[in-house]
Formats: structure tokens, sequence, C-alpha cells
């Protein structure tokens, strides 16, 4: 299997199975002298753990990230970085029934289509428990960037309810188990989900990403757009089906009056922008103003209803997934997408370096 490394001069390689013995990453081209310790990567884990509330699987992994190599001292090397993460609470027997089985909405299909050969055991690497090492190296990414730049994510929609954006505020995102930055929509969603919860159902949502502090600069014309990169980055996300920058689809229904970003003369580095439908990207360059992104997170397939599937050797059957999971994916996607909004700009801040100066 291919395909496992994201990044350029950042860039980070994930490894290991949702029910292997641990899971981890390897990132390399993080320059030497950077404060380092397993704390710094840990605080991030935290967030996206399971367990933590009834809102999400109750799989028990404290997720205690390692340190294996790259850090000397409490400073980057600025050789690879090694993470491990052991898994501590698997139950494959909970996938037993499910062995021969294709879960509809899952990639037991065309995994086994392409390789011949699936890990049952909760999905092997299509698991969203891969996510913890993608989450360990934007940690390591939000150092190389620095204090300067400031990445929060939050869930705006759960199912068909959106935020109001009159109430909008990122403080409250780690208010609330949802991870919602209005705290009047969080109460009523998680009432709603509760009920989704306890059906036996999902719900899918959307989440979205900013960063504030991004220099113009960043990005590069024609295939290093950064927004394209930012694009694969979410995308890349378990269960993400669609990506949006600034004002996105949304963009359709305006008019070139309303869709410019007009700008005046700013008393800064850089112009004044009157808006931000570009989302803080033109060009697949950074405008200096806040970089905006969203992406939608389809209902989790794993669902106690029967749903019509096949056999690996083709007959059809009924398919229930037992196991520990989550009602709404888009709780824990919230740290995963700081977690590659980071290493995209750490990777686009070091290309950006390289070639300007």
């Amino acid at each position: 299997m291919s395909f496992n490394t994201f990044g350029r001069l950042f860039r980070f390689t994930t490894w290991g199975e949702s029910h292997g013995p641990a899971i981890g990453c390897t990132v390399d081209g993080v320059p030497p002298r950077i404060p380092m310790t397993e704390a710094d990567i840990q605080v991030y884990l935290d967030e996206r753990r399971p367990g933590q509330s009834k809102y999400t699987t109750q799989r028990r992994e404290p997720d205690a990230v390692k340190i294996l190599s790259g850090v000397f001292d409490g400073q980057t090397t600025g050789t690879p970085i090694q993470l491990m993460i052991e898994n501590v609470d698997q139950r494959s027997k909970d996938y037993g029934d499910i062995a021969q089985s294709y879960r509809p909405g899952h990639a037991d299909f065309t995994y086994d289509a392409k390789y011949g050969i699936r890990d049952y055991r909760g999905g092997g690497r299509s698991s969203a428990r891969e996510t913890a090492s993608r989450v360990g190296a934007g940690a390591i990414a939000r150092k190389v960037l620095g204090s300067a730049i400031n990445i929060r994510a939050g869930m705006v929609q759960m199912g068909g309810h959106h935020i109001d954006r009159d109430r909008l505020d990122w403080n409250e995102v780690r208010q609330n188990p949802l991870f919602c930055p209005d705290p009047v929509a969080a109460e009523k969603w998680a009432i709603e989900l509760d009920k989704i919860r306890k059906s036996g159902s999902s719900v899918g949502a959307v989440i979205e990403v900013v960063a504030d502090g991004v220099p113009a600069g960043w990005g590069a014309p024609i295939y290093g757009k950064l927004d394209a990169d930012l694009a694969t980055a979410l995308m890349s996300i378990n269960a993400a089906k669609g990506v949006e920058i600034g004002a996105g689809m949304g963009a359709a229904a305006l008019t070139g009056e309303e869709n410019a970003d007009q700008m005046r003369p700013g008393g800064g580095e850089g112009p004044e922008f009157l808006s931000n439908n570009a989302g803080g990207i033109l060009g697949g360059i950074s405008t200096g103003q806040q970089i905006v992104a969203r992406f939608s997170v389809k209902p989790t397939s794993s669902i106690l209803t029967p749903r019509q599937s096949v056999t690996s050797s083709g007959d059809a059957v009924d398919v229930v997934t037992k196991g520990r999971h989550d009602p709404c994916v888009g709780i824990r996607a919230v740290p995963i997408a700081e977690a590659m909004m980071a290493v995209v700009l750490a990777d686009h801040m070091m290309l950006h370096r390289a070639q300007c100066g």
C-alpha cells in the first residue's frame, strides 16, 4: 500500500492498524532546535481521544504518545521524529460476524477489490483510528509555525441543524462536548444526538477550520496552490465527502459585485479587504486574511439498523455493525481538521522560505 505520506518539505507518514499493537507516524523535515516534549503533542491527542463523552465511541484509549526519535534534550534535532501510540482497548471479536461480509458505507469492498485481502478488525487502515497519528503530526506542525498563527475549528452543522453565526464564539468550542462554537446550538444538538445515539443510528456534520496570522504570499501557482493542498488534506479525513474554501459553493449564487473582495489602503503591510469570500486565498496564494475552510462528513456507516449487502463470495446478507462507534464523527473530526490545517501551513511556510527567503 502506497500513499501513506503527506507533504513535501514538512511531511509525515502514518503507520499501523486500528486493532494492531500500535499506531504512529514519522515526521520528516522538522527544523532543528525547536523546543519539543511529549506534553506538547499529548494536549492535542487528548482532544481527539475517544471515550470522553457519551457522544463519541466508548473505546477507551489513553492515546499516550511516545517520542522515539528526533528529539534530544527537549529540542528537535532536525532528524525524523518518530511517534508511537499503543492500542490498548481493541475488541476484535466485535468484528467476527463481518469478517466475510462487506459493511455498507465502509471501505471493506474497495480494499478487498484492490488488495485481495483486508483487515476486518475495525477496518484496519481505513479506520478513523489512523487520525490520531495525524493529530500528533499536527502538534509538531504547530510548533514549527509558532504562536503567531492561530488555528481553530468547530462543528458548525449537525445533520440539518446550523449554528447561528451571530452567536459564533470560538472560545466555546472547548466548553461543550460537541466542539460547537455556538453554545445555544450545542445544547439543542446534544439532546438530538442523544436520541440518535440511543436509537443506534448516526448523523453527519460540517466542520469549519480557520487560521489567523498567516502572512500574504504562502502557496504557489499552478500546481502548488495552498487551497488545493488544504482541500486535499481535509478530503483525506475519514468520512469527508465535500470541501469548500471561503464562500465555497455559496459563491455560485453571488454576483461579481458581491463576490469580489474589494480592497482599500491598509495601515499595515498590505491592503485592507472589505470581505473574505475567497477564504484568505487568491490564485492559490494566501492574502494575509483569515484562511477559512469547511468540510462535510457523512453519517457514521456503523449502525445497528440491518443494511443489505453481500459477502466476499457474492451472497446476499443483512449486516448489523456491532461495536463502539461515534454517532457523529464530526465531533472528533474537529481536532483532526486543525491538525491537517497545521501540517499544510507548515509545509507551505517552509516551501515559501525555500523559494523566496
